[in-house]
């Protein structure tokens, strides 16, 4: 009779071990998960900082540019596109999002470049602290970005390792994308002098 008791007692240990190792296992995707949508929120806070700037940095330059009016309403419309981006995806991580973030920067490297034709822009001392506090967010959009594509690749790579990938199929911890730039003149750095 002991022999029964010890062997159901080893039994039900190595099941309750089985049982708080799959919870501890489910707990960590749940942790990596939550911690790549933190890092896309991160992304977000400084996309809008982004979109509230530009706004202010094409008036100012309105009055300087008036022969520019394309490229003017190319960066108004480009925000215009990633903020109706960013609500239909409802701030969380969209391949749409990203792409019309892309656009944007295309857009606004190249309203960089036009102002290079305009001294007394350049000069004005306004239209210099606006440019000063975009080139700062852009840094942080960078910085976000790469915080959130390490910490995909880290969720990711959790969800399709053994044994952790049985835990995630299960429960349907899908894959996220990265944050990367698809198209070559994405890849292009802007010339811009300050």
């Amino acid at each position: 009779m002991t022999g029964l008791l010890i062997a159901l007692i080893v039994i039900v240990v190595v099941i309750v071990a089985i049982a708080l190792w799959l919870v501890g296992m489910y707990n960590g995707l749940v942790t990596f998960r939550n911690e790549v949508k933190n890092a896309w929120a991160q992304i977000d806070v400084q996309l809008k900082r982004r979109h509230d700037l530009i706004p202010n940095l094409v008036e100012t330059a309105r009055g300087y540019m008036q022969h520019e009016r394309g490229t003017l309403e190319a960066v108004t419309q480009a925000r215009n596109v990633a903020q109706a981006a960013r609500s239909s995806a409802g701030g969380a991580a969209s391949p749409e999002a990203a792409k019309a973030e892309q656009a944007l920067t295309t857009a606004l490297g190249q309203f960089l470049v036009t102002v290079e034709r305009y001294p007394d822009l350049k000069a004005n001392q306004n239209f210099l602290a606006l440019q000063e506090e975009l080139a700062s967010t852009e840094n942080k959009i960078g910085f976000a970005r790469q915080f959130y594509n390490d910490q995909v690749m880290q969720y990711n790579t959790r969800i399709q390792s053994v044994p952790s990938n049985v835990i995630a199929g299960m429960f349907h911890f899908e894959p996220m994308d990265l944050f990367e730039l698809k198209a070559e003149e994405e890849r292009a750095v802007p010339v811009v002098k300050f």
